[in-house]
Order: C-alpha cells, then sequence, then structure tokens
C-alpha cells in the first residue's frame, strides 16, 4: 500500500509516516518502480502498535525500543507509566484539593467530577452502611494500611485536623 493508503488508514498525516521512517520507527518494506515506499500489511500491523503505545503516552524513542525489545520490557516499561500516570493524576488532584481550598468552595470538588467527603457517605449510606458500620470500616481501613487510609482521607479533602481525629479515634 501507499503510504497515503497506510496513513489514512491509521488517521496519521502522511507527514507523520515520513518522519517515522526518517527517525528509523517505520521503513517501508518496499518500492515501487517509481522509487514511491510501499508498504505491507506488516508495516501496517507495526503502525497499529506504535499508534496504540502512543496512546499510553510513552514517547518515540521509547516505543522504538519496545518494538524490538521482549514481552517481558514491554510490560515492565508499561507498568512504569502506569506508575507514572497515577503520580500525574495524584498532584493534578492535590491541585484541585488546594484551588477549592484557595476558594472556599469544597463544592466545587463534586462540580468537577472529584470524590469527596459527602458523596463518599451518600454512597455508604446507599449500600446501608450505618455509623456503626461506618466506624468499623475506618478501624479496619486504620489497622490493615494506616498510610492508605491516611490518602484516602486526603483525597476526599478532608481537612487535616479532622482526618487526624478520624485516624486516633479509628485506632481505639
Amino acid at each position: 500500500m501507499t503510504i497515503g493508503e497506510l496513513a489514512g488508514r491509521h488517521n496519521l498525516s502522511r507527514s507523520t509516516l515520513l518522519y517515522y521512517d526518517r527517525i528509523g520507527l517505520l521503513k517501508p518494506s518496499g518500492r515501487s518502480g517509481a522509487r514511491y515506499r510501499r508498504y505491507s500489511e506488516g508495516d501496517a500491523e507495526r503502525l497499529a502498535r506504535i499508534c496504540l503505545y502512543r496512546q499510553t503516552g510513552l514517547s518515540l524513542a521509547e516505543i522504538g525500543q519496545l518494538l524490538g525489545g521482549s514481552s517481558r520490557q514491554l510490560a515492565g516499561r508499561l507498568e512504569a507509566q502506569l506508575a507514572h500516570i497515577a503520580g500525574q493524576i495524584e498532584t493534578l488532584r492535590d491541585r484541585q484539593r488546594l484551588i477549592v481550598r484557595l476558594l472556599g468552595r469544597p463544592d466545587l470538588l463534586a462540580k468537577s467530577g472529584a470524590l469527596n467527603r459527602a458523596r463518599w457517605v451518600k454512597l455508604l449510606e446507599a449500600a446501608g452502611f450505618t455509623e456503626e458500620d461506618k466506624g468499623r470500616w475506618h478501624a479496619a481501613f486504620e489497622r490493615t494500611a494506616p498510610a492508605e487510609h491516611q490518602k484516602f482521607l486526603e483525597y476526599l479533602s478532608i481537612p487535616e485536623e479532622e482526618i487526624r481525629a478520624i485516624r486516633e479515634w479509628s485506632r481505639r
């Protein structure tokens, strides 16, 4: 297939494929009599993998290394990317909470789609949790995963002094 056909199949520009050729990421498998690039189904499959890995946020250099590597290398790099993205999400959530605090408008978290204390309590109550059940839940969370309990309470945008009180109460 031609460069235009391959680019169209993957919603890419022709110049993108020329760039991939220039950096060695996707070389055409052949040339026509007029020296035009020709791509095979194998090339199309490679491009599909490149596009898929780009959607994960990996750089082209990383993708180039992964395409020639083992499935174990791929899994390791994707796990590292997942951890990186989780860190970015946490940073963005921290920024959300800071902005809400600066504005003095906790109601804005609900509008942003973030889970806050009020929404969490509503969910627990909808599931039939009593005050006693909620207390047991906090106590079990604190006992089995104290650091995660702290992070979860912070995620709900509960003020620090209140988090301290909840955790102390949970330990009793």
